[in-house]
């Protein structure tokens, strides 16, 4: 293979079956994956093994078999929640986060800049504050919209005025929108951006604003509060509904459920239903 000659396609060029075997609709693309091991916008440790647990489970592979080139730039340095403190509990490791954030949205600008596709692992929901912002950064330089599809069990859209927790993964879209309504406001922002109506901008964000009360609760007695999904769960296991019919109820797979229950039971500190249910109505979140 010649020295700039374009590996995805090297063998076929030489009238040899191609190296992938996998179903690929869209061309083949150069992938950089970027870890950023970022554990501190929540309360529960582990999700700093993300990018990890994902390369062992052989994501390059996969996307290499799909015909894609893949590099791995490792991960970005994040800092070490022992070795921290907090800082404003409305908002817990806030500083720690943003320069993560920041680390995050330079490089991916700069793979998108060398032509690569930025696939990132984290790592809690407040990495997208930095993965997002790159991307949204280079289509603005290049006078560019951007869309994003955002799946997620709620909204990540509370402030540090509305977190019932202070943890900063449940702010990301809140961050962002906030940044995108600055812009408008100093005209810094695109031509793409300015299309989006501030009005709009303005309720959106308002509707989670300081005047809304919050719906997830933390009383005394739990480290790490249930989300609003949670407590809609937590309701119908304390009126005994199975897990089929609350996946129906809810119209989510029955997986999802076994997770949220996995999650509640967790949280209250029980081994099953009826501990859950009981030590719920201990804490006053069930009648």
């Amino acid at each position: 293979m010649s020295k700039n000659e374009d590996p995805i396609h090297a063998e076929t060029s030489r009238g040899h079956q191609p190296m992938y075997t996998g179903v690929q609709a869209l061309p083949p693309r150069h992938i950089r994956v970027i870890g950023v091991p970022l554990d501190l916008g929540q309360s529960r440790r582990g999700v700093d093994m993300g990018p990890s647990a994902v390369r062992v489970a052989g994501l390059e592979a996969h996307l290499e078999a799909l015909g894609h080139v893949v590099t791995d730039a490792g991960n970005i340095g994040v800092a070490i929640a022992e070795t921290k403190k907090p800082g404003q509990e409305s908002a817990k490791y806030l500083k720690e986060i943003r320069e993560t954030c920041v680390k995050a949205a330079d490089l991916v600008v700069k793979t998108l800049e060398e032509g690569s596709t930025p696939v990132i692992l984290g790592g809690d929901h407040s990495v997208a504050a930095g993965s997002v912002s790159g991307v949204a950064e280079f289509y603005r330089r290049k006078g560019q919209k951007i869309g994003l599809i955002w799946i997620d069990a709620h909204s990540d859209i509370n402030t540090p005025e509305t977190s019932p927790s202070g943890n900063v993964h449940g702010m990301p879209m809140a961050a962002l929108l906030g940044r995108l309504i600055a812009a408008q406001r100093t005209g810094s922002g695109s031509r793409a951006a300015a299309e989006v109506p501030l009005g709009y901008l303005a309720r959106l964000q308002g509707a989670f604003g300081p005047g809304r009360p919050a719906r997830d609760s933390v009383p005394s007695g739990i480290v790490d509060p249930l989300t609003s999904r949670e407590l809609e769960v937590l309701q119908m296991l304390a009126a005994g509904k199975s897990n089929q019919a609350i996946a129906g109820q809810l119209v989510v797979t029955l997986d999802t459920v076994k997770k949220h229950v996995s999650h509640v039971l967790g949280k209250l500190g029980a081994a099953n239903r009826t501990e859950a249910v009981t030590r719920a109505r201990e804490l006053g979140l069930t009648p």
